[in-house]
């Protein structure tokens, strides 16, 4: 499966302003993508990339005042298969836990784990510990939660959520992910790309995703408390502790956001070799004004 991934984001600034975007992919998505990884600016302006505390590709650039234009275009190529399942994955006991997932057990900005604790053992504390545990929360929480953008606000939490039973995709999110860390299981929050891809499409705009992942079986699996279902072509660009640390732009001064177009398509070996191709033979610049 070829998968076409890409955005364009414009933004007007006043003044110079820094800013950290986090719009690359993962660096393990890397050796998939038949494109360079590379972020377009325009105007075109010296950046610098460092890797965060969680492994995320961060890049800093001050933008000058006016209009700045971020974009990205390239192919994914993926086996074709949906999200992974193994319904025998076992949960690891915490003292027997990597060192580096113990930090995806405690409490964070937007999930209150000490708040949800009794709940989540009074619930699911008789389930099977491991991928049926895991299943049950998503499944509660896709239940539980109605969707709906008129939700969204940025300071709700999953205690928010849990009371107010309403939210946004990241909503469903936090509140998985806080149930998860509240009975042992080490969980964190993802980001990404998700498009409708051999589904019916939806009415909303393309837009990046969120979904959570749970370390089990000394590995991480993706969850989505929102669809409660698997999908085809997920694509992660970033994981934290919650959506505080995966912010996909974040800019220290006034904006304001004038485009913000997302692509996530399936395209054909045809179709995908034409466009590389022609992509192969242009400049940097002519690369990004094809895009």
């Amino acid at each position: 499966m070829r998968i076409r991934l890409g955005f364009e984001i414009a933004v007007t600034v006043p003044s110079p302003t820094p800013m950290v975007l986090m719009l690359n992919m993962r660096p393990e998505i890397g050796e998939s993508l038949t494109r360079p990884d590379e972020i377009y600016l325009v105007p075109d302006i010296e950046t610098s990339t460092y890797t965060d505390a969680f492994g995320n590709t961060c890049l800093r650039l001050v933008a000058p005042p006016g209009t700045l234009t971020i974009s990205a275009d390239t192919v994914r190529e993926t086996d074709g298969s949906l999200d992974a399942l193994s319904p025998d994955a076992l949960q690891i006991p915490i003292d027997e836990l990597p060192d580096d997932t113990l930090q995806f057990l405690l409490a964070s900005r937007y999930c209150e784990v000490d708040l949800l604790g009794t709940f989540a053992w009074n619930t699911f504390g008789d389930t099977a510990p491991g991928w049926a545990r895991v299943q049950a929360v998503n499944t509660w929480v896709h239940k539980h939660v109605t969707f709906g953008y008129q939700h969204a606000r940025s300071t709700k939490t999953a205690m928010d959520v849990f009371n107010e039973k309403n939210g946004v995709c990241r909503d469903y999110q936090h509140l998985a992910v806080t149930l998860c860390r509240a009975l042992g299981i080490p969980a964190r929050y993802a980001t990404g790309y998700l498009g409708d891809i051999r589904r019916p499409l939806s009415d909303s705009p393309m837009d990046f995703s969120a979904w959570y992942q749970v370390f089990l079986d000394n590995q991480w699996w993706d969850f989505d408390a929102r669809y409660d279902e698997r999908f085809y072509g997920r694509t992660l660009m970033a994981v934290g502790r919650d959506a505080a640390d995966v912010a996909l732009m974040t800019t220290f001064g006034k904006h304001t956001l004038d485009k913000f177009f997302v692509v996530t398509e399936e395209i054909g070996d045809h179709e995908t070799d034409a466009t590389e191709a022609a992509w192969d033979g242009l400049t940097p610049e002519e690369q990004h004004r094809d895009s």
